[in-house]
């Protein structure tokens, strides 16, 4: 990897570290933006953190409140003693809204983080205005080729974390972004995720079902990188294809983590679309 010393961006918006106690540990999140703008909320890949949009904070709270949090068992979110998985974030998204007195978001999540980003929708429709997915596909359908791709991806990331978690930073990294600079990035945001960490994603089992019937009130963004994996685009298409009020599109030059790869696409499109929305939203 290379040092991360030689990223070419730096943070210029101010932020505000907060935390909000659930169960009996810290949920870690950060606040940027000025004045009663409306609100984005950023959840961000497996093994990462808030920082994997530190490349989007400075665009997007110009116009929005940003709020980027650590999901139990990530970042300084350590779920210490309590059973709870990855699937509590549901219920604490829907905390820190109402903390931060937003009644609605538009809610951006990139691959781990657009489950979850969908599974608070599916338990909070009225709270979301717009949802981006990048890295995604659709939770209430249930596929056994995601199944299978998924759980040989992650065996080989847990054998290497067992050895060596600077291993499995690395590879993961590898994985998740295209560009060496996009990877570098990935790998710093990585620091604080732990061995122990596994066990939260146990939690995605109650994500990730087969629900019939389902309807969606709410615009949808799915993203994919133009290197990500055949599967990952097939799905995101079928997605797309299956959804009503939805867009797709496919950011060029970029991997699996697309807002890392090629941040400058990602932003353009994703705001052009929360913008849309938001107005729409107003409007009704």
């Amino acid at each position: 990897m290379k040092d991360t010393n030689e990223l070419t961006f730096q943070i210029k918006s101010s932020i505000e570290h907060k935390t909000l106690k659930m169960n009996g540990y810290e949920n870690h999140y950060y606040v940027s933006g000025k004045g009663n703008n409306d609100a984005i909320v950023f959840l961000h890949p497996a093994f990462s953190d808030h920082s994997a949009f530190g490349q989007q904070i400075d665009f997007f709270s110009k116009s929005y409140k940003v709020i980027a949090i650590d999901l139990i068992g990530h970042g300084l979110s350590k779920a210490n003693k309590s059973k709870d998985k990855i699937d509590v974030s549901s219920k604490l998204i829907e905390r820190i809204l109402d903390f931060e007195r937003f009644e609605k978001c538009h809610i951006v999540g990139v691959s781990m983080g657009s489950l979850i980003a969908q599974y608070f929708a599916l338990n909070y429709p009225e709270k979301i205005r717009s949802l981006t997915a990048l890295g995604g596909y659709n939770i209430n359908q249930e596929n056994k080729e995601v199944v299978k791709a998924q759980r040989s991806s992650n065996l080989s990331l847990l054998f290497c974390a067992l050895f060596s978690m600077k291993a499995f930073r690395k590879k993961s990294a590898k994985i998740t972004c295209k560009s060496k600079s996009g990877q570098a990035f990935f790998y710093k945001t990585t620091s604080h995720y732990e061995r122990k960490s596994f066990i939260v994603m146990r939690g995605l089992q109650n994500v990730i079902k087969n629900r019939k019937n389902m309807k969606t009130t709410y615009p949808t963004l799915i993203l994919t990188g133009e290197f990500d994996i055949a599967l990952a685009k097939k799905m995101a298409k079928e997605w797309h294809n299956n959804l009503d009020n939805s867009a797709y599109f496919i950011i060029k030059n970029a991997g699996h983590c697309a807002n890392m790869d090629a941040p400058i696409t990602f932003n353009k499109v994703v705001k052009e679309f929360i913008d849309k929305n938001n107005k729409n939203s107003h409007e009704k």
